[in-house]
């Protein structure tokens, strides 16, 4: 533990209300931030980072299984490190993510958003507004340990800063190489060696497999679950069933990049040919009816069903949605010869550098606390715990090469289940650099990587749009055009996989769109794309 040291001209400095000025581009014109965290004895280094106990207020998500954060040995070590105590407003990934704006734009605004998954338009939004402050002179002031990250690695500075000059979001960084494919299409291997059918290599092959254990009722229940997923999930979602059946790759953002061309997935006719073959699926009751309610936890509880019943699903992993007990039932699928006769893989969006994961509002007295409370998750130790869990429980230390290791998850638990109950993730920094010198990658992290290089990646039919930094003029103008064609799209999809039509009303949900200003959206993006080629 650091010992407490406090400069005495910054104490007396401190003594009353603080006034911080943010620095870097467009820094004349922000905001002062008023700073209460003397009167709480804020240390200048070391911990504890205040000397009389400080309550904040964060609001964000967690995972599905994750408990009340005050309960984790990771929050708590935090705790008793800082003595900073946080009165968690946590709700499942699902529920804040719908409610996260009308919390922004309440006047009942938390301290400060952590796992807030904050967009780009999001951020550009309540930035204008003042709603979320700007953070680059706290982090010169505060923030010693992600001031030196920024220093060193210039790339992840210029990924959190907005074009205005400001950063007013702090970054969850884990680089290994994982996330660009992140859905996995999973299949009941026992299922197919029961029925006799070998591993399906084309999509009419797979459609045959769902088919087979539904009409022969592979469970033995009578309620066997052929195909079940959660669309617009991050890794629960059929986009490379959407490129097998036509032969257009898909994302969460529905937006791709192909020969350097950004392309609108739902706008497209393979994507049209695609919805309503799955629609002839359900009709033969091969997808799952709740696919489009579900939530997280509904969800990883059906593999874990008292008899097991579900044939396939897409998720990140095996053990995490059926079990480690079950999981030599299944294997992935791999990628499936489409109707074209292409074998497409369809790659994501996401970034290793996420933006988003911690942010400051306008009602917070103490950001200069809170900010030291943020940077002391950018220790390369705590990052790995906030990501992983503590040292002692899911990490040890390994003695020949002094890298912490994985603790082998108990058996009937997955690492992914343990993850999720004991590391709170928010803003943490475990990079490239931190895997060869702190943290060693976790088993099912060292075999997701050869399973990606060998499923996935020769197969790419798109590249993943880039982290290109949209002017706030042009966050401004796209972010309302993004969320009203994403409800319109995620709409029409699930009526249309269920109830059909998608023929009939294409033309009119087409012509919806364009409405709506898809096709400015599109432009936008490119021009964005085209200016971050020409700038690297």
């Amino acid at each position: 533990m650091a010992l407490n040291r406090r400069h005495a001209a910054a104490a007396a400095a401190l003594a009353g209300t603080l006034m911080f000025t943010a620095c870097g581009g467009g820094s004349s014109d922000a905001p002062e931030i008023e700073d209460s965290s003397a009167d709480y004895g804020l240390n200048d280094t070391g911990l504890p980072i205040v000397d009389q106990k400080l309550d904040l207020t964060f609001s964000g998500s967690k995972t599905a299984l994750a408990p009340d954060f005050n309960t984790m040995t990771v929050v708590k070590n935090w705790e008793k490190d800082t003595n900073v105590h946080i009165n968690w407003e946590n709700l499942p990934e699902t529920v804040f993510q719908e409610k996260k704006n009308l919390i922004l734009a309440s006047g009942d605004l938390p301290d400060a958003f952590f796992n807030s998954g904050l967009t780009d338009s999001e951020i550009a939004t309540y930035a204008t507004s003042g709603t979320l402050i700007p953070l680059e002179g706290l982090i010169e002031k505060n923030a010693p340990n992600l001031s030196k990250l920024l220093s060193e690695r210039p790339d992840i500075k210029a990924a959190i800063t907005s074009s205005d000059g400001h950063i007013y979001s702090l970054p969850s960084i884990e680089e290994l190489g994982l996330v660009q494919f992140p859905n996995q299409l999973i299949v009941n291997t026992a299922w197919l060696e029961k029925l006799d059918i070998p591993m399906p290599k084309t999509v009419e092959e797979f459609h045959d497999a769902l088919k087979a254990f539904k009409e022969k009722d592979a469970s033995g229940t009578g309620k066997t679950i052929p195909l079940s997923f959660m669309p617009g999930s991050w890794c629960a979602d059929i986009v490379d069933l959407i490129a097998a059946l036509g032969g257009i790759p898909d994302n969460a953002d529905h937006r791709i990049v192909q020969d350097g061309k950004v392309i609108y997935t739902p706008t497209q006719e393979g994507y049209k040919k695609a919805i309503g073959t799955l629609h002839e699926w359900y009709k033969e009751g091969l997808i799952d009816p709740e696919s489009f309610s579900q939530d997280d936890k509904a969800y990883l509880s059906k593999g874990k069903a008292a008899k097991e019943n579900l044939g396939s699903f897409v998720w990140w992993e095996i053990p995490e949605m059926v079990g480690a007990d079950r999981a030599k039932d299944y294997a992935i699928v791999p990628v499936l010869e489409g109707v074209d006769g292409k074998r497409i893989s369809s790659q994501s969006n996401n970034q290793e550098i996420a933006r988003g994961a911690f942010a400051i509002t306008n009602v917070n007295k103490y950001p200069a606390a809170t900010m030291r409370w943020a940077d002391h998750l950018y220790d390369p130790i705590e990052s790995a715990q906030a990501n992983w869990g503590p040292i002692g429980v899911t990490l040890k230390k390994d003695e020949k090469t002094g890298l912490l290791v994985q603790i082998p998850a108990a058996k009937g638990e997955s690492e992914g289940e343990r993850r999720q109950k004991v590391a709170p993730s928010g803003p943490k920094a475990n990079t490239a650099e931190s895997f060869k010198t702190v943290v060693a990658p976790e088993p099912r992290a060292a075999e997701r990587q050869k399973v990606v290089n060998e499923f996935y990646k020769p197969f790419a039919g798109n590249d993943g749009y880039p982290p290109v930094p949209l002017s706030n003029e042009e966050l401004q103008e796209i972010s309302t055009i993004e969320t009203d064609a994403a409800s319109l799209v995620e709409q029409n999809v699930a009526k249309w996989i269920v109830s059909g039509g998608i023929d009939g009303e294409w033309d009119g949900y087409v012509s919806q769109l364009q409405n709506i200003g898809v096709d400015r959206m599109v432009e936008v993006y490119q021009q964005a794309l085209d200016r971050y080629k020409s700038n690297s």
